[in-house]
């Protein structure tokens, strides 16, 4: 039996005017747009700081600063390379400043509190995900941008990514025909993967678990790329692995008895952003940046199966491990005329293609290969076009911004299944919050 196969090749040539036009969009006839920013650690002053003056110079206009620790927005305020004034009370920043664009980067918990607030003072908000922790806290926000008439904005990078991008195009343009399931299974490895059992994210009651700090962008994805709502969701999860599994334990790394024998040993000393974020400012409010991973209070899971049933009858075989030896995921559309599969490497020990590789294999065998260059910085180039996207909005072919009810949605799911863990039941999404899920998704 002969099958044909071919490779088409999707260079770097697009990416680069993509980000020139960025670089060089014109917006002097504009005002400046006023942006304040709460939450100022390492996430918050690189992609949503330092990028952002760098590249909409002539558009955005920092006035404003927020961080409960005033040690650390201090030393973001010098870091960033701003003289616009620092806080350590969101209102007063607020009522001071008035910030057109509110961007929310504190703990994920805290998210609602930040984003209520800044609609209310009349600010469009830009939040990191997840948009919040669990399903009150949605509802709270859904109501608040829908009573003050402003925008909620959440930072979904990953749907910008070259490869991503183009298996929506695959999907959309019928290449598989109607898609029927889909096999998604992403690896943590340990080293980013044990970074969030250091760091306030071990805690369910600060970042809702893996399932919604993590994987809201995965579910985000999934909504995204089969353009249909999740209505049931079914989920088993454990902590098998980090935590109380581990064979030493202590506070956090830097005074560690057992740094000599432990895999897992993490020395922040050699990172001078981090020492001077987080190590300078712990007599503010205690946190250790470099905890241990296998604390005795870690109550997140560190392995997830998802089970999850679509308005549009899409069923989806999700994993999350957290505790690979290299990272990135497999993914397989299940269609019926086909099959689009990919293996995206994100980090491993063998040398990294300078491509990611998307294959399209037909019913009745032909096969396809479409390769994407992946040499692009910050998320595959993702970063640099949803800041384009927020601050230099224009056409959006690819429905790739996200509001308030992507963000619900995505959440929502992680929710669920954290509650389906709980449980030992399905639960169903319209349960949840007012959003009712629909089979075919509108704007956001």
């Amino acid at each position: 039996m002969h099958r044909r196969k071919f490779i088409r090749q999707t260079g770097s040539a697009m990416a680069a005017t993509l980000i020139a036009d960025t670089l060089l969009a014109s917006t002097l006839n504009a005002p400046k747009k006023k942006v304040a920013l709460v939450g100022t650690g390492v996430r918050g002053i690189s992609m949503w700081g330092t990028a952002v003056i760098k590249e909409f110079k002539d558009s955005v206009e920092y006035v404003g600063l927020c961080d409960i620790n005033p040690g650390r927005v201090k030393t973001a305020q010098q870091l960033m390379d701003l003289s616009c004034p620092t806080y350590t009370n969101l209102d007063k920043m607020l009522q001071e400043t008035k910030p057109d664009i509110l961007i929310v980067t504190t703990m994920d918990s805290t998210h609602h509190e930040q984003i209520v607030k800044g609609l209310e003072a009349g600010a469009d908000i830009i939040t990191e995900k997840p948009m919040t922790t669990d399903e009150d806290k949605c509802q709270l926000i859904l109501d608040a941008e829908k009573k003050t008439g402003k925008k909620v904005h959440v930072t979904f990078n990953y749907r910008y990514s070259p490869h991503r991008q183009k298996i929506y195009e695959l999907i959309h343009n019928g290449e598989i025909g109607k898609v029927t399931s889909v096999d998604f299974h992403w690896y943590l490895d340990t080293s980013h993967g044990a970074d969030y059992f250091r760091r306030w994210h071990r805690k369910r009651e600060f970042g809702g678990s893996l399932l919604v700090h993590k994987s809201t962008h995965h579910f985000d994805l999934l909504n995204w790329w089969l353009n249909s709502d999740p209505v049931e969701v079914f989920a088993y999860g454990s902590l098998e692995f980090y935590g109380k599994n581990g064979p030493y334990r202590s506070t956090n790394c830097r005074p560690c008895p057992h740094k000599n024998e432990c895999k897992f040993y993490f020395d922040m000393t050699k990172n001078d952003r981090l020492i001077k974020l987080y190590a300078d400012n712990e007599k503010y409010d205690g946190y250790l940046r470099d905890g241990c991973v296998f604390k005795e209070d870690i109550d997140i899971f560190d392995k997830m199966a998802v089970q999850i049933k679509y308005a549009n009858n899409v069923q989806v075989s999700y994993s999350l491990t957290a505790y690979s030896p290299y990272e990135g995921y497999r993914i397989s559309f299940n269609g019926t005329k086909g099959k689009i599969d990919a293996w995206i490497h994100e980090s491993q020990p063998w040398p990294k293609e300078k491509y990611d590789e998307i294959q399209i294999t037909k019913n009745f065998g032909q096969t396809e290969y479409i390769r994407i260059d992946n040499t692009e910085a910050g998320h595959g180039g993702g970063d640099i076009r949803l800041r384009k996207q927020l601050f230099n909005p224009g056409a959006d072919p690819f429905k790739q911004a996200a509001g308030s009810r992507d963000g619900a949605m995505s959440c929502l799911t992680g929710v669920a299944a954290r509650k389906s863990i709980d449980t030992g039941l399905p639960v169903k999404i319209k349960d949840l919050s007012s959003i009712v899920p629909h089979p075919t998704r509108g704007n956001s």
